[in-house]
């Protein structure tokens, strides 16, 4: 009977364990594809990658500024990011190199619907490791803001951080 007792206790110790150590923030995001596109959709895929990329990942070292994603010949195509070489290793990656992203063919073939239509772009906003520990990319189906459309979005950010600023002086005083 205590055997019993004890299993029950350390178990949910144990599940608790695991889920601290499975939460991980992304590994690089694209920042400025917040401030340049309005997303219409978002895809998630899988990356291929070699193992020295991997690792690189895992210690950060990715950067996904001026990158974008392509369809060729029916496969899509990671373009522009940038996986450090991997410090440790002894065989390496090349940095830059154009990297297949893991899609479903009808995604593949939804999507290159989309891009086709006038002023749509696929663009990298971040990349993860999930619950299971493989590198997954999310894609957004994007178009271009203006220039108008990029300073409203500041002027209203900065209406909003007033409000909350002032809101949080309010709530203070009660």
């Amino acid at each position: 009977m205590q055997n019993h007792a004890s299993v029950a206790i350390i178990l949910p110790m144990a599940a608790k364990f695991h889920k601290s150590k499975d939460k991980q923030g992304p590994v690089a995001v694209n920042k400025k594809a917040y401030r340049n596109f309005e997303f219409i959709d978002k895809i998630e895929a899988g990356l291929s990658l070699a193992g020295s990329e991997v690792k690189s990942l895992r210690d950060g070292a990715a950067d996904l500024s001026g990158s974008y994603a392509r369809i060729q010949d029916e496969q899509c195509w990671l373009v522009g990011a940038s996986i450090a070489q991997y410090q440790h290793g002894r065989s390496q990656h090349e940095p830059t190199r154009k990297r297949k992203l893991l899609l479903h063919k009808t995604e593949i073939h939804r999507i290159k619907t989309k891009l086709e239509q006038r002023g749509f772009t696929l663009v990298p906003l971040r990349i993860y490791f999930n619950d299971r520990g493989l590198a997954k990319i999310e894609l957004a189906l994007a178009k271009g803001k203006r220039q108008y459309d990029k300073r409203r979005t500041i002027t209203e950010r900065d209406q909003k951080r007033d409000i909350d600023r002032s809101m949080k002086k309010y709530r203070r005083q009660n």
